[in-house]
């Protein structure tokens, strides 16, 4: 009888021979654990004023450090394809996105507001 390559693989991944990756597949941007999810909501806002007559969409209320801000900061700009910046504990997305962000912050798994 012979052995089928899914047979000769096992039986290789058993001897040690070949590494096994047990990590699970997750996007990269998905939050684990309590790295990304925080208890109170974010505040979703429209801004118009002092910007030249330019609506931004204003992220308010983000706890966490500097680097997971610019991540998500990063995230909502990629998934969303527009511009924007993350400073002072708020991420600005350009142009009036509210129900877009709001979406795409539940399916990361946050609490919004507004």
């Amino acid at each position: 009888m012979a052995l089928d390559w899914k047979d000769a693989l096992s039986a290789l991944r058993n001897s040690g021979d070949i590494p096994v990756d047990n990590t699970p597949d997750q996007p990269e941007d998905a939050p684990t654990g309590t790295e990304g999810i925080q208890k109170t909501a974010l505040h979703v806002l429209i801004e118009k004023k002092g910007r030249g007559g330019k609506t931004a969409t204003i992220i308010e209320g983000f706890e966490g450090s500097g680097e997971m801000l610019e991540k998500l900061a990063r995230t909502l700009k990629q998934k969303l394809g527009t511009g924007g910046s993350a400073r002072g504990g708020e991420i600005l997305i350009q142009g009036d996105r509210k129900a877009d962000v709001i979406a795409l912050l539940k399916s990361l798994g946050y609490k919004t507001k507004g």
